[in-house]
Order: structure tokens, then sequence, then C-alpha cells
């Protein structure tokens, strides 16, 4: 069975226009109030991600995955190495980073999630140079889902294609100002899959 959720963004200015939206779905592929996301497999096609400073806005340039806690280019568990000692998880309380994806511009593979007991797949494709992975680390007992039970840290995850986050003040990332006479358009598809 295949689902799948097309998202299309197109704009148009008048005036020079910051520009950067997305979708902030949560998921959870073994199903609502199940529990949390920790044991889903995850992938990311991104060789590098934004470090960021205590605000969670990017501090410097894109620094490499490679042996770091960010490395999900191989399906890893979520929670695999989430409470690994390491600065930038200790900031996030968690994963609140952007990755910088590998291909951008046309629509192509960014990430995957699995969870092996239910079989859900969900394939995330893009336009997009930027994916934003959260891991529900500010979910708490106050948040009641509609099945009655709390969305507790980690009950969901997001995966939110879209441009560097502090574009506008970084000259080294890509722009997100959207300038008269230019057409703004984004896709990012998001697919269910059961195996």
């Amino acid at each position: 069975m295949r689902n799948r959720l097309s998202i299309s963004y197109r704009a148009e200015t008048d005036a020079p226009t910051v520009l950067n939206l997305t979708n902030h779905t949560y998921w959870n592929l073994a199903g609502e109030g199940s529990g949390d996301v920790l044991d889903h497999l995850l992938t990311i096609r991104a060789g590098s991600f934004l470090p960021v400073d205590d605000t969670l806005i990017p501090a410097g340039p894109p620094a490499p995955v490679g042996g770091t806690p960010f490395d999900f280019r191989e399906p890893t568990p979520i929670g695999a190495r989430i409470d690994t000692p390491d600065a930038q998880l200790s900031i996030a309380h968690g994963y609140d980073h952007n990755w910088v994806l590998d291909e951008a511009g046309s629509l192509t593979f960014a990430a995957r999630a699995h969870h092996l007991g239910s079989g859900r797949i969900l394939t995330v494709q893009t336009t997009e140079p930027g994916l934003q992975f959260y891991s529900g680390n500010f979910l708490s007992d106050a948040l009641i889902g509609t099945s009655g039970h709390p969305y507790r840290r980690g009950a969901g995850f997001a995966l939110e294609a879209q441009g560097f986050p502090d574009s506008p003040n970084r000259q080294d990332f890509p722009s997100t100002v959207l300038r008269p006479g230019q057409t703004y358009r984004q896709e990012t598809v998001y697919e269910l899959t059961v195996l």
C-alpha cells in the first residue's frame, strides 16, 4: 500500500521578501499514542549539518556528520545516540538541527524513517537544500493526544524540508530572499509505504 502527501508551494512578490516555507507535521509510525519514536530507523541523505547556538540558531558553517551522533547516512534508530554526551545534543535536548542535503534543486530523496514493528516506512523527497530533523524534545505530559495519552518527549518526530535557518543573516547560506520578477517554487513529498 502506498499513500502520498505532496506539498507544492508557489509565491511571487512585488518587493524583496524573505521566504522559507515548510511543514511541521509530527510522525509516529507505530501509531498515535503508542509511545516514543526512539526505535524508528532514520536515514538522512546528508554529509553535514548546521551546529546551533543556545537559542537553536545556526552558529557556524556546516559540520561533517561523520563520527558524530548526527550521522544518519545509514539507517540508525533515532534513540541510538540521542543521549550521547555531545554539546549540540545538550543544547537542543536531542535533535533539532538542519541537515545540509547532499542534493537540492530537483525533487530528490532526502530521508526515510522505518518502524520495524509495524512495517511502516515514511520517505521524504524535496527540492529544498535543508532538512530540519526534530525529535520531539520539548513535548510534555501536558499535551494530550486524541487517544487520551500524553505526548511525552520523543512521542513524534518532524522532518521539515526548508532553506537553511537564519539565511537572511548568513551570506554563506543559500539565499531565501524572493525578489520581484522571481517565482518561488518548492515541492516536498511524504510517501507512506507498508511492507
